[in-house]
């Protein structure tokens, strides 16, 4: 069985990255022992960012910016909660055909997450 996805990724900028996810996002900023890294966590999904300033930022990379698509209970009110956040929308939220009620955003650092829950839910 696999459950609790952790996602890691490299940021720019670990205090601004810190700040976006936890104010625009919703998300706890959890520190760590190491000064380089910190958690992001909401419900069941965690993040592991770490502190990479000199490396190639992730919207340069095209579409392996893509980082995670999440399932939610409520994809609707986060929509609006991101929106009403001014988080960047990348897909605007519609049904699609293979049965999930979706959107996209794009991070801070470029990354692209989706956000989708089963339209039958």
């Amino acid at each position: 069985m696999l459950k609790q996805p952790r996602y890691v990724i490299a940021v720019k900028d670990l205090a601004k990255s810190s700040l976006f996810y936890r104010d625009k996002l919703g998300f706890e900023v959890i520190e760590i022992e190491d000064k380089g890294w910190r958690f992001f966590v909401r419900d069941n999904v965690t993040i592991m960012a770490g502190d990479c300033p000199d490396e190639m930022a992730a919207a340069e990379t095209g579409d392996h910016s893509y980082m995670a698509y999440i399932v939610a209970d409520y994809v609707d009110a986060l929509f609006a909660e991101y929106g009403g956040n001014g988080v960047e929308i990348i897909k605007p939220l519609r049904d699609e055909a293979h049965g999930m009620r979706e959107f996209g955003i794009r991070t801070l650092d470029g990354h692209r997450l989706m956000f989708g829950q089963s339209i039958s839910a």
